[in-house]
């Protein structure tokens, strides 16, 4: 049985992400399909809108067969991170190909400088532009002209060049492969039938109707309490006071960056706001968000430190196609499968309950009590 996997946040599952499963369908037919999915807090320090369990539905709905969750470790963290625990995963689940959507869609190009980027002269490179004041990913992209000739810069293709780095690391038979990007991953416009999920999230935000942008029981999903990240910014302010002098024990947390955060906490009204205060040319928007996040969840760099690969597989959902896969290769698995929150004693593990526990909070206490029990009751969703 072949098996392909593909690497979602799914915030929210629109268009564009349909188009893409699609083209892999269309690329490996009859194959099994695993999807490593974000949960609660993803890449660029956002709250995914709905819930795991929602995002799990609607991708066995469309054809998923098997939905296996990242953790929190490394959905929340920069490219290399993400891609770490990514490609560990579904190498751990013998997939033959990773798909992924590319603004280039040049393999070649992609693998070049993932070649190059693994050497010496060019972490140099990308050092000596940090230390003239530029963020890490300008800094990535013009090592990449200084050393290629090619302006690669955008966000997809920065992140399938991490990938190709995690599959050489690991020496894995994954096999890389893109699909051409059809929108602007920045634009937050409503143009034609795919328009990128940022634009879809500040639709929402801002009470209009995204119907003609996502696929109908993604539809149905987006009426519910939707999760954005600015509704946190109560708690991240009252963590930020309360623990004013001791902010540098947080994951990301870097190089005096806690002094911006102290001296503009008070005044800011909102988490958009506090980011513009303290954004700088080094520090993105991203990373901020990103790093402020970890503060909200509590996630410091000592336990961060702890945890440096992929230590369970844990299953959301799955098709009886995904099924019969699990069945084939579990005994050849050489991470726990899990399938039951309770039947593992891993630290791990034990941080992702404590993300849902604050990912929950901003919900009434119905809703807030629901969410964080079906975390430990929840049984891996059949279709």
């Amino acid at each position: 049985m072949n098996c392909v996997g593909i690497i979602c946040e799914y915030n929210p599952f629109h268009n564009g992400h349909l188009y893409h499963l699609n083209k892999v369908k269309e690329l490996y037919p009859d194959s099994t399909i695993i999807l490593v999915m974000s949960s609660s807090f993803l890449q660029r320090g956002e709250s995914s809108i709905i819930d795991k369990w929602s995002k799990t539905k609607i991708a066995l709905e469309h054809g998923i067969d098997l939905v296996v969750e990242l953790p929190y470790v490394f959905s929340s963290q920069s490219a290399d991170l993400f891609a770490r625990g990514s490609i560990e995963l579904l190498d751990h689940l013998k997939v033959e190909a990773v798909v992924f959507g590319s603004e280039t869609n040049d393999i070649e190009l992609l693998t070049k400088i993932a070649d190059l980027s693994m050497s010496d002269d060019f972490n140099d490179s990308v050092k000596s532009y940090m230390d003239m004041g530029l963020s890490y990913p300008k800094a990535l992209s013009e090592s990449i002209t200084k050393v290629t000739g090619s302006k690669v810069d955008t966000p997809n293709d920065i992140l399938g060049i991490s990938y190709i780095k995690e599959i050489k690391r690991l020496n894995s038979s994954i096999k890389p492969v893109t699909i051409k990007r059809t929108n602007n991953y920045h634009s937050l416009e409503l143009n034609g039938d795919i328009v990128s999920a940022s634009s879809i999230r500040k639709a929402l935000k801002d009470g209009l109707n995204v119907i003609d942008y996502v696929p109908q029981n993604t539809y149905k999903y987006l009426n519910n309490e939707l999760h954005f990240i600015d509704n946190y910014f109560s708690i991240l302010k009252y963590k930020i006071l309360s623990e004013i002098d001791t902010l540098d024990i947080y994951q990301t947390v870097d190089e005096g960056i806690e002094n911006r955060i102290k001296k503009y906490i008070i005044p800011s009204k909102s988490l958009d706001e506090l980011i513009m205060n303290i954004k700088t040319k080094r520090y993105t928007y991203n990373k901020i968000r990103r790093m402020l996040t970890h503060i909200l969840c509590n996630f410091t760099k000592e336990e961060a430190k702890s945890f440096k690969h992929i230590e369970y597989i844990r299953v959301l959902g799955f098709t009886n196609n995904g099924k019969q896969y699990l069945n084939k290769i579990k005994k050849e698995l050489t991470v726990p499968l899990i399938t039951n929150y309770s039947k593992l004693n891993n630290k791990m593990l034990d941080l992702e309950f404590r993300i849902t526990c604050i990912y929950a909070s901003i919900l009434n206490e119905k809703d807030k009590i629901k969410l964080i029990e079906s975390e430990y009751k929840n049984h891996p969703l059949i279709k």
